[in-house]
């Protein structure tokens, strides 16, 4: 395993960026209910809208980003695109950070910068299922 430079100088900083911008990319819940919807398998926006109860062009929007990060492709079927993930590794990094929720008894949803408590809504502050997202 490779690890990223430490440094906090302009070079570490810069060299990191990459590793910020990927985790930016994964930042948005909707963002990351694509890519769980699209470990499943394949899917047309179309599809994805109906699925995850979204616009078409929310939909669309977002799945533009994960495409300009490399992390999600398509591919025409008719007058259609077909989206999927690129890596499956991608999986792999989900994966770690809900291990890593769960270690931490998904502390970050309490978090007064990053979570958002809400005490009735479980999407959001998951220390109220019983099990990990």
């Amino acid at each position: 395993m490779t690890m990223i430079a430490v440094s906090l100088d302009g070079k570490g900083r810069a060299e990191l960026a990459p590793a910020g911008a990927l985790f930016r990319s994964l930042a948005d819940p909707t963002r990351l209910a694509l890519v769980r919807r699209l470990a499943i398998g394949e899917a047309r926006v179309v599809d994805l809208s109906a699925e995850l109860g979204l616009g078409q062009s929310t939909v669309s929007t977002h799945l533009a980003c994960l495409r300009e990060c490399g992390l999600v492709d398509y591919r025409a079927e008719g007058r259609a695109s077909v989206y999927h993930l690129t890596r499956p590794e991608l999986m792999d990094l989900l994966a770690a950070g809900e291990n890593l929720l769960a270690a931490t008894g998904y502390a970050v949803a309490l978090c007064p910068t990053y979570g958002h408590p809400a005490a009735d809504d479980t999407e959001t502050n998951p220390t109220t299922k019983e099990t990990a997202p």
